[in-house]
């Protein structure tokens, strides 16, 4: 690439999908791109040119192919251990599109599109899951590997772990029996079972679409729905304590949620999540994440150009961005 711009590119990289976000230094978006999933634990290659894809669209939207940025933050699922830092640093620095490049795991993404700041506890629920903490100063830690409870896809295997228990007479009957049987175009409990487990069967796709139906269920009154979504709400803030004691903070910090699982209308799984994180610390408190992820991937670009975001930048992004129909699973 030739010639420098005053711009910086955020790429958000997902388990479904990937999300690229050109933007100038006022945090106005000039350009954006979406393409598909790009964890290197599931493809190395895929992942890369699903990269390429999204950036070049961006890149072509804003009409700077050619141009090389101040600076780019790749935020990605599946930057977990040093070497897969380094195989995406190495991916990114190659293809030239920056001055400046960094990486980092995509709850840190979540986490600084969360407040103007960027500070605090983010919990991530969507197809996964995942819980970072930064405090000022810059240092961070992400759950990564360490993390247990998990997102739609998670909470899914719960919902069908409990249709068969009923099924069975092991626990009472649960109106997810209906929803799961609809929902798999399977007619009983039975084919349910034998769809998502038998040999010869296809990959069941989208697993995590049950999730939805849970927490519809959870919000109707389902005993068994809301048990699996409170408990998921509290293991989830177990995690976010742990982060929070990773980088030492205490008192009144801000946890931020963000994720497909946590924009469901039903409040039982993030309520459950915030009211675990105030037994331990009191003072905290909650908001759902105010920007994509991909605009904090966007924001950590420009701060490591050396731009102080302010307010009015904040909002400019928030102004900007694309609708949120590009932003959906």
């Amino acid at each position: 690439m030739t010639g420098s711009v005053d711009a910086v590119l955020g790429l958000d990289a997902g388990n479904t999908k990937t999300i690229a976000l050109l933007m100038d230094t006022t945090g106005r978006v000039l350009g954006w791109g979406r393409a598909g999933p790009a964890n290197i634990y599931t493809s190395v290659p895929d992942a890369v040119q699903n990269l390429i894809q999204a950036a070049e669209a961006a890149f072509g939207q804003a009409g700077l192919r050619g141009r090389t940025l101040r600076a780019a933050v790749l935020s990605a699922s599946g930057a977990d251990w040093p070497e897969d830092f380094a195989l995406l640093r190495d991916a990114v620095e190659g293809l030239g599109w920056a001055e400046r490049t960094d990486i980092v795991n995509d709850a840190v993404g979540a986490l600084r599109a969360g407040s103007e700041d960027g500070l605090g506890v983010a919990v991530v629920c969507g197809t996964s899951s995942g819980t970072a903490a930064r405090v000022p100063g810059g240092r961070v830690w992400h759950s990564s590997y360490w993390q247990e409870p998990e997102g739609a896809e998670d909470l899914a295997r719960q919902a069908l772990r409990a249709v068969y228990r009923a099924h069975l007479g092991i626990d009472p009957p649960t109106t997810l029996s209906a929803r799961a049987v609809a929902l798999f175009d399977c007619p009983d409990a039975d084919a349910l079972l034998h769809r998502m487990t038998g040999r010869t069967q296809p990959p069941v796709p989208n697993l995590g679409r049950l999730a939805r139906a849970l927490l519809d269920e959870a919000d109707a009154g389902d005993s068994t729905s809301r048990r699996i979504a409170v408990r998921h709400g509290e293991a989830l803030g177990d995690y976010a304590l742990a982060a929070a004691r990773q980088v030492g903070l205490r008192g009144g910090y801000r946890l931020v949620t963000s994720g497909g699982v946590m924009r469901h209308p039903s409040t039982l799984l993030h309520s459950a999540l915030v009211q675990r994180v105030q037994v331990g610390h009191p003072d905290v408190t909650w908001q759902a994440s105010a920007l994509e992820p991909a605009c904090g991937a966007a924001l950590l670009a420009a701060e490591l150009h050396g731009t102080r975001i302010t307010g009015e930048q904040y909002a400019t992004l928030a102004a900007t961005a694309p609708h949120a129909q590009v932003f959906e699973t």
